[in-house]
């Protein structure tokens, strides 16, 4: 098959993996919720030899994950499993981090809240949570960019659209999680970095 590709993911895997590399400096492992095409996973695991890499999305986006996984062969990089907000995690392990990339504001608030719940499940008491993309901030747009890419999507589903940093970081601390840095990204993005 035609490997998936987003351009978006091309433009920012650079810039997301200058920062994961001060957090991330031993052995560690880690789940990725929504790998997507798999850009973000193939590029931080080739860089990032110490880690071991978990994909995980719905199966539908399996078979393309697995053709840039087959490509890249990289030992610290793991084949998907099979990830579905709306269910239990098929995992029983816990994590010494999770990483998540666009993915809030193309789900509902509720499978934002069972995100978040789920990586306090599956995560060690010192682990990391790194979320990225577009934020609002005091319940206002960061650009005129991001209110279009918001009507955009509420258009497409309703319950989707950029969601609020103060909900994000008050649903992350019911769950432990305190906000250790909001790193302003390119495009009008954000890097929120968590630790339980």
């Amino acid at each position: 098959m035609t490997k998936p590709y987003s351009q978006a993911c091309e433009n920012n895997k650079d810039p997301i993996l200058s920062k994961l590399k001060s957090y991330l400096i031993g052995k560690e492992d880690i789940l990725e919720i929504g790998s997507g095409t798999a850009q973000h996973a193939v590029h931080f695991a080739k860089h990032l030899p110490n880690i071991i890499w978990q994909t995980a999305d719905q199966a539908m986006h399996h078979e393309g994950i697995n053709a840039w996984l087959d490509e890249a062969k990289l030992s610290n990089l793991i084949a998907p499993i099979t990830l579905d907000l709306n269910h239990d995690w098929p995992v029983t392990e816990k994590y010494d981090a999770i990483y998540t990339a666009n993915t809030l504001h193309i789900v509902s608030e509720t499978l934002v809240e069972k995100l978040i719940i789920g990586a306090a499940k599956h995560s060690h008491s010192k682990s990391h949570l790194f979320i990225y993309g577009p934020f609002n901030y005091n319940g206002q747009f960061t650009s005129e960019s991001n209110q279009g890419f918001d009507a955009m999507l509420r258009a497409r589903d309703p319950q989707s659209g950029i969601r609020d940093q103060e909900w994000v970081v008050s649903s992350a601390k019911k769950q432990g999680f305190e906000l250790v840095q909001d790193h302003e990204m390119p495009a009008n993005n954000r890097l929120l970095v968590f630790k339980r």
